[in-house]
């Protein structure tokens, strides 16, 4: 897993190009305030069940501790298979991502997802600091 997370004074996002598809059509058009965003990419091998657990508890702990950093509570997750070469199956990603919102709502996060199997238009607006642009490999 590859992630690029962002602490975010805004971010908005509207449904583009549907991509995959056995995804549904999506109309998507929202933006959240004061959230972190994390772009992720699934690689192969990261739905297998030794590292599938791997990847779900790091990458929710590293959300959980960034998010820390300026107290916010909103999340939003965002399929971005554009930080590597290996690409997971769609349904690897999608499952990963839907387990990790799970986790984060049953600790008071308020989870967003962008459509996923969709190219999206953005509105990003991040913070300064050094911690507000952050990548990681797990």
């Amino acid at each position: 897993m590859k992630l690029l997370t962002f602490l975010a004074r805004r971010f908005a996002w509207r449904a583009h190009t549907r991509t995959l598809e056995d995804v549904l059509e999506s109309s998507a058009d929202e933006a959240v305030e004061d959230a972190l965003v994390a772009f992720l990419h699934a690689e192969v091998g990261d739905g297998e069940e030794h590292q599938r657990t791997r990847v779900v508890k790091h990458l929710t702990k590293h959300i959980k501790w960034l998010a820390g950093k300026r107290d916010l509570k909103r999340v939003v997750l965002h399929s971005f298979t554009h930080l590597g070469a290996q690409n997971a199956e769609p349904d690897v990603a999608q499952a990963l991502m839907n387990e990790v919102e799970e986790r984060l709502a049953r600790v008071g996060y308020e989870v967003h997802q962008t459509p996923f199997g969709h190219f999206s238009e953005w509105e990003l607006s991040v913070y300064g600091e050094s911690l507000a642009k952050v990548w990681k490999e797990i």
